[in-house]
């Protein structure tokens, strides 16, 4: 595969490392992204052209897609309607004469109860129907969520999050997913294949408050944060927090070492490059 990629998101922390991965492939790289402020920023990580335009304008859609061979879509979280605007856009995708479709999902989009991960299975569903070529990503927890809130846990010394502390959760780098979707994009050894991808260990909150007092020097204490302190815009995340306090979100490495053919990045680099400042 060597026609154009357009990725969805270009600009975002998670979607937009999919830009210079595909970039250091040798691929033209189209982003799509809503603000065309940031379009120097996306054209600086690798991609030759940015189309900026809405998932919910159908006509900013089609603009985007003309001339493309391969999409990467990661939809943005907990976006309303989301099941909806990810069968409009494999639609548009279809329609344009796409030849493959790579889709950033969840790990287990089973679980109906949580609509972030049931709107993801839907989208897979319309993927299927399409007679698109596929590949679908299921990423456990992304380490990258830990650097919006590293500058409390440094001032507070805690380390909260809205579920129990004794819960284990599989994560991964999303700097890992990226290649994996890169060479979803460009090679035919992972198409139509569902890949669960997680980093080794699966860590509860007291462990990881423990590994990041080794890499920092200093204690970090786990707790849990009250969910109603988040206020009404953590409302619709309110079953994830309940799922993960009963059961944790858990996952198997052998996958993406396999995929990857080294060993995963893992969190304790990831927390050594944040305490430097990357």
């Amino acid at each position: 595969m060597s026609g154009k990629v357009l990725a969805f998101g270009a600009s975002g922390k998670f979607a937009g490392l999919v830009v210079p991965a595909l970039a250091r492939r040798g691929i033209r790289v189209r982003g799509f992204i809503r603000d065309a402020r940031q379009a120097e920023n996306v054209r600086e990580h690798g991609a030759e052209e940015v189309a900026v335009g809405n998932l919910t304008d159908r006509a900013s859609l089609h603009r985007a897609l003309d001339g493309i061979e391969s999409v990467f879509y990661l939809p943005p979280a907990f976006m309303p309607n989301e099941a909806e605007v990810g069968r409009q856009v494999v639609a548009a995708a279809a329609s344009a004469r796409v030849r493959r479709f790579v889709f950033s999902s969840v790990i287990h989009p089973v679980l109906s109860r949580l609509a972030n991960h049931a709107a993801k299975a839907a989208v897979e569903e319309t993927v299927l129907d399409s007679g698109l070529e596929y590949t679908f990503l299921h990423p456990a927890v992304f380490f990258q969520n830990y650097a919006a809130s590293w500058q409390r846990t440094l001032d507070t010394g805690v380390l909260a999050e809205p579920w129990s502390p004794n819960a284990r959760l599989s994560h991964v780098d999303y700097r890992d997913v990226a290649e994996v979707a890169a060479i979803a994009l460009t090679e035919d050894r992972l198409l139509y294949g569902t890949f669960e991808l997680a980093a080794p260990g699966a860590l509860n909150r007291y462990e990881t408050a423990a590994l990041m007092s080794e890499v920092l020097g200093r204690t970090i204490r786990a707790e849990k944060l009250d969910p109603r302190q988040l206020g009404d815009e953590a409302r619709p995340m309110q079953p994830m927090f309940e799922h993960y306090d009963r059961h944790g979100l858990l996952g198997n490495p052998l996958t993406l070492q396999a995929i990857l053919g080294r060993d995963a990045r893992t969190l304790r680099a990831y927390f050594e490059q944040l305490a430097l400042g990357h």
